[in-house]
């Protein structure tokens, strides 16, 4: 639970500096298309930043591994939808994008597995 939140927290910080690196860092360097999947990793790494710290807080509230395990899911879909279409804008390696639906896959199943443990604890 703790972990969760803390890399909730710390994983807000970084898609704040990601963000702001886009905007910032990148905007002279790739075109329009390419600043515009950069700042749609971002938008996704912050709100499931955000949503580590609301599973962090439900596992505590409630004391469910079931919490603990969606949270770990959905950390793993952060790192690798954001991280994918990252690395895709600053390596230019556009085969990265077809990893990119994995995240998004385990993201869906980490916010279903919290929909569930929720039910099963309430």
């Amino acid at each position: 639970m703790k972990a969760l939140l803390v890399l909730g927290a710390l994983n807000a910080a970084l898609a704040v500096i990601c963000g702001a690196f886009g905007a910032h860092g990148l905007k002279a360097r790739v075109d329009a298309a390419l600043l515009d999947t950069w700042a749609t990793a971002s938008e996704y790494h912050f709100y499931h930043a955000l949503g580590l710290l609301l599973v962090g807080v439900l596992a505590k509230q409630f004391g469910s591994t079931g919490m603990v395990t969606a949270g770990w899911i959905l950390f793993a879909g952060m790192l690798v939808f954001s991280g994918s279409l990252y690395l895709l804008v600053l390596s230019g390696q556009r085969w990265l994008g077809a990893v990119t639906p994995l995240g998004g896959t385990a993201l869906i199943i980490g916010w279903l597995w919290l929909a569930w443990s929720l039910y099963r604890a309430a």
